[in-house]
C-alpha cells in the first residue's frame, strides 16, 4: 500500500487520472516516439559523445515497448494471468530502464564527471577509471544514480523501485510478490508522469523541436 501510495503522487496531474489506460498508453507511445524522433538525430545539437551514444541507442524500441504495453490491458485489469503479469512488468521495466538512459546519456558529460556518485551507483569501471555508459547500466545503478542526484524525485523513485522488483519476478523461481493488474495499470499512469519529467528537463532548441504527447 505503501508503493501504491507513493505513485499516487505521480498522477497528481489531473489529466493523467482522468485519462482512461488506453490513452495513457497511446501518449507514452507519442512521447517516446517524439523522443526518439529527435535525441536519435541529435548531432549538432547534444555534445559530441552525448550524440554518438544517442545515435546508436535503439529509441526506436522504446516506441515499439511503448505499444506493446496494449497487450497487457484488460477489463477488468485482474484478469491478467499470472505469466502475462511477469512479462506485463517485464515490459514496463524495459520503458523505465530505457526512459533513465536516455535522461543520463542527454547529459553525458555531467553523468561522466560526477565521481563520487557513479562509484556509489556502481557505474564506475574501476579497471579503465571511467564512467560505465548509460546504455551498460542495469536498472538498478540506473536508479541508485538518479535517486542520488534527485532527478526524479521520491515518487519517480519509488515508481522505480516498485517496476524493478516486479520485474525481476521473471528471474524468479521461488515466490515473490507480483502484484496484480490493477497495480500495473497505476504503474503505467506513473511510468507517464515521469516521463513527462524526463522530457521536460531535455534541453530542446526551442518549443517546435520539443516532443508531445498528443
Amino acid at each position: 500500500m505503501k508503493a501504491l501510495a507513493s505513485l499516487a503522487e505521480l498522477t497528481t496531474p489531473k489529466s493523467i487520472d482522468q485519462l482512461t489506460i488506453e490513452e495513457v498508453v497511446t501518449r507514452i507511445e507519442t512521447l517516446n516516439r517524439g523522443l526518439a524522433t529527435f535525441w536519435s538525430a541529435s548531432c549538432g545539437w547534444a555534445p559530441v559523445d552525448a550524440a554518438g551514444l544517442l545515435t546508436t541507442a535503439r529509441l526506436d524500441w522504446q516506441v515499439s515497448l511503448s505499444t506493446t504495453l496494449r497487450l497487457w490491458l484488460r477489463d477488468p485489469a485482474t484478469a491478467l494471468s499470472d505469466g502475462e503479469l511477469i512479462l506485463a512488468w517485464s515490459n514496463l521495466g524495459s520503458l523505465v530502464e530505457g526512459t533513465l538512459k536516455l535522461l543520463l546519456s542527454v547529459f553525458y558529460m555531467d553523468y561522466q564527471a560526477d565521481l563520487d556518485v557513479l562509484k556509489k551507483a556502481k557505474a564506475f569501471d574501476q579497471k579503465n577509471q571511467k564512467a560505465v555508459n548509460p546504455d551498460g547500466l542495469t536498472l538498478q545503478p540506473l536508479r541508485v544514480f538518479v535517486k542520488e542526484r534527485e532527478l526524479i524525485g521520491d515518487a519517480g523513485d519509488a515508481l522505480v523501485e516498485l517496476v524493478q522488483k516486479r520485474r525481476n519476478t521473471i528471474h524468479a523461481f521461488k515466490d515473490k510478490l507480483l502484484g496484480d493488474g490493477i497495480e500495473f495499470q497505476m504503474a503505467v499512469r506513473g511510468y507517464l508522469a515521469l516521463l513527462r519529467s524526463v522530457n521536460l528537463r531535455l534541453p530542446y532548441p526551442d518549443e517546435i523541436y520539443g516532443p508531445c504527447e498528443v
